[in-house]
């Protein structure tokens, strides 16, 4: 069994350390011993506001801050704000792709869920995973304990890339399944329809969860940089194509650039941050700056 830090890059860690993992929405707190829902009693000590939302209770609602700026905002308290993570781990056998000099998708991805898990059980939160291909294969409940990164580690090892992948189906099931409101991270390739895509992201938000995609792409895949013939290997079931490159660069990447394009747009429109990971960028420095940019955001 691989030890968990193997995905634990030393300056990942510390480029991220000191940095907040927030939610910008409520998130239902996930306690350790804490048998009543924070609905139903706030404890004492105050943390912060937040901008009301349908069918929240009134009775939390600041009055001064609304005669000031004449909108609602809810006092929320500390046993409101412990964080509670899923992340959801792409394990289909596109996943598995690597260009000359690079990792595989699939590596990446599980560096930027260690990292991530390692920043939220710090920060003395919750953390689960779910890897899914063309359905969910492991769900790993989440826990603040500091043994669930080795957990977390574990079941990374022990999926490999492989199968089909239908993230839109994947995406409703877990939706259903998580109960307790919280973020959901994304790290996949998001090989699939676009509209299908964003349609599962849309049943997440419609379960009042926040989102983060991290879209894992290697630079062969964007970039598109082969001349030579070339034997394409086909991945999910797709064939063996033998084909001239730079006889379909151009479409290629117009093709890759309405994708890219579609699945930008639809998260935006149902306020999801949509971040582009290419494989041959320095994960430290890309996960320390989205996570600088969302913690100005949340000031």
């Amino acid at each position: 069994m691989e030890s968990y830090q193997n995905y634990l890059n030393p300056q990942v860690l510390a480029s991220v350390e000191g940095l907040d993992l927030q939610a910008r929405m409520v998130v239902e707190g996930y306690v350790a011993g804490m048998h009543r829902s924070p609905y139903h009693g706030f404890s004492v000590e105050f943390a912060e506001h937040r901008e009301y939302v349908a069918g929240d209770d009134i009775r939390h609602v600041d009055w001064k801050v609304w005669s000031k700026t004449d909108k609602f905002y809810l006092k929320q308290y500390e046993e409101e704000t412990n964080l509670l993570l899923y992340l959801l781990l792409d394990t289909s056998e596109s996943m598995s792709y690597a260009s000359a000099g690079n990792v595989t998708k699939l590596q990446y991805a599980q560096f930027v869920g260690a990292s991530l898990a390692y920043l939220t059980l710090w920060q003395q939160d919750s953390v689960g995973l779910a890897t899914f291909d063309d359905a969910v294969r492991r769900f790993l409940r989440p826990s603040g304990q500091t043994s669930q990164l080795k957990e977390i580690a574990r079941l990374m090892a022990a999926s490999p890339a492989r199968e089909r992948t239908d993230v839109g189906i994947v995406f409703h099931d877990l939706a259903e399944r998580f109960k307790k409101r919280g973020v959901v991270v994304v790290l996949s390739d998001l090989l699939d329809d676009p509209a299908r895509v964003v349609a599962g992201l849309r049943h997440f938000r419609h379960r009042r969860h926040e989102v983060v995609v991290f879209h894992i792409l290697d630079p062969a895949e964007v970039d598109f940089p082969f001349r030579d013939t070339t034997l394409f290997k086909g991945l999910e079931g797709m064939p063996d194509q033998l084909t001239d490159p730079r006889a379909l660069r151009k479409a290629y990447l117009d093709e890759v650039g309405a994708y890219l394009d579609a699945l930008r747009r639809g998260c935006q429109a149902i306020d999801i941050d949509y971040v582009p990971l290419r494989t041959d960028v320095d994960l430290g420095g890309a996960l320390s700056s989205y996570l600088a940019s969302r913690s100005s955001r949340l000031r």
